[in-house]
């Protein structure tokens, strides 16, 4: 079965596996909360919508530590 994105992509952006995880899922919650508050339905899942972001270079390890800085 092949991944899209691949991992060598996605870990050029978050070199760690473990940050990748927590950074990906955190921004999915993100996703998955304002979709609930506005009613929007989504076309894709939080968690496939996080994963593009990281992929196309969006969202990575900094954004992490901003938003854990300013919640």
């Amino acid at each position: 079965m092949m991944l899209y994105p691949a991992m060598n992509k996605l870990t050029s952006v978050v070199p760690n596996r473990y940050m990748l995880v927590n950074v990906v899922a955190r921004r999915a919650r993100q996703i998955a909360e304002v979709a609930d508050e506005t009613g929007e339905h989504l076309m894709e899942k939080p968690v496939t919508i996080a994963i593009n972001e990281v992929a196309n270079g969006r969202l990575g390890a900094a954004s992490q530590d901003q938003t854990a800085e300013n919640p």
